[in-house]
């Protein structure tokens, strides 16, 4: 008997299933079509078979990390949630999907990522409360650093030099995206009628997230919460899908008894090497920030050597 495909994705906050939008699309659609996962909900991305969130384990041991070549692996395993559209109703979603990517997931990347009271208030808080000791304490700040570059590159080339400029572009943008969407789903339950597809599963993801999120500024959430219609197909899902999923419950502090404590024999070992690669990024910052420095009774070096090598050695890990 094959063993069970398992999914490993970031947990819940806020009122959804998972607080990344990745791991929300993988999720969803997985609900939709049926899908048997095993399904582990964590906050430590070092935890994963691929040591990123979403990541998908198959049947044969494979490891799948990238959303939407998990999604083709479910529709090769007959778990399909675009069986039954028409060829212009596939056109649609490719439409869709890369509109959402264009004008929309530039604007929730800044939203979480790049402003700076929903990032220290809402997104390095609950990635902060919700990791393990000491990865609380450099991997936000390396994942932000990482929306940055993915922000840079969904943008373009015709970036606006000007910060304001480039907000207002952005947010104009994915107003008219929001809008557009709106008068799309008009009063259907779902985009193509009353079953859900893959297109669904994205559209929620992005609005769900961003519709949910307790944020300080939110100048998209309040266009969003002006389309009654996108409103209520997100109250929906959540309510159809993810009954149990969706209730606020606070970030996961201590180990779970769920199916994470299957790993048993490599939790100590994971434990070890986070404590290990914690104590040496605090020791290099230490030392980079001149709060600790080392003197020797032989002559100095040339200025810098030291520094230079500590800065290298800390971006390699």
């Amino acid at each position: 008997m094959a063993a069970p495909m398992e999914l490993f994705c970031w947990s819940g906050g806020w009122g959804l299933p998972s607080v990344d939008l990745d791991s929300l699309a993988v999720l969803t659609y997985a609900r939709f079509t049926g899908a048997p996962l095993k399904v582990h909900k964590i906050s430590n991305p070092w935890r994963s078979p691929s040591g990123t969130l979403p990541a998908l384990r198959t049947s044969h041991g494979e490891v799948i990390s990238v959303p939407h070549k998990i999604i083709t692996h479910l529709r090769k395993e007959k778990y399909n949630a675009d069986y039954d559209l028409s060829a212009r109703q596939g056109a649609d979603t490719l439409a869709f999907m890369s509109l959402l990517e264009e004008k929309l997931l530039p604007v929730l990347v800044h939203t979480f990522w790049i402003d700076t009271k929903n990032y220290v208030e809402v997104t390095r808080k609950w990635y902060a409360e919700a990791m393990p000791f000491p990865l609380n304490f450099f991997l936000p700040g390396r994942m932000q650093r990482q929306y940055m570059e993915r922000l840079e590159l969904l943008s373009g080339e015709h970036v606006p030099e000007d910060e304001e400029e480039l907000e207002k572009e952005l947010y104009r943008e994915a107003r008219e995206c929001l809008t557009l969407l709106s008068q799309r789903l008009g009063s259907q339950k779902f985009f193509f009628g009353d079953a859900p597809a893959s297109l669904d599963a994205f559209v929620f993801s992005y609005l769900a997230l961003l519709l949910q999120a307790k944020l300080p500024s939110g100048k998209l959430q309040a266009h969003l919460r002006g389309l009654h219609n996108l409103c209520a197909y997100c109250t929906h899902i959540l309510s159809l899908y993810f009954p149990w999923d969706g209730a606020e419950v606070p970030p996961p502090r201590q180990t779970p008894a769920g199916p994470e404590t299957e790993e048993e024999p490599y939790r100590r070992r994971n434990q070890i090497l986070s404590v290990l690669a914690g104590l040496a990024a605090m020791v290099g910052y230490a030392l980079l920030s001149g709060i600790v420095s080392i003197q020797r009774a032989t002559p100095a070096r040339a200025p810098g050597t030291r520094a230079l090598g500590m800065a290298e050695e800390d971006e390699e890990e």
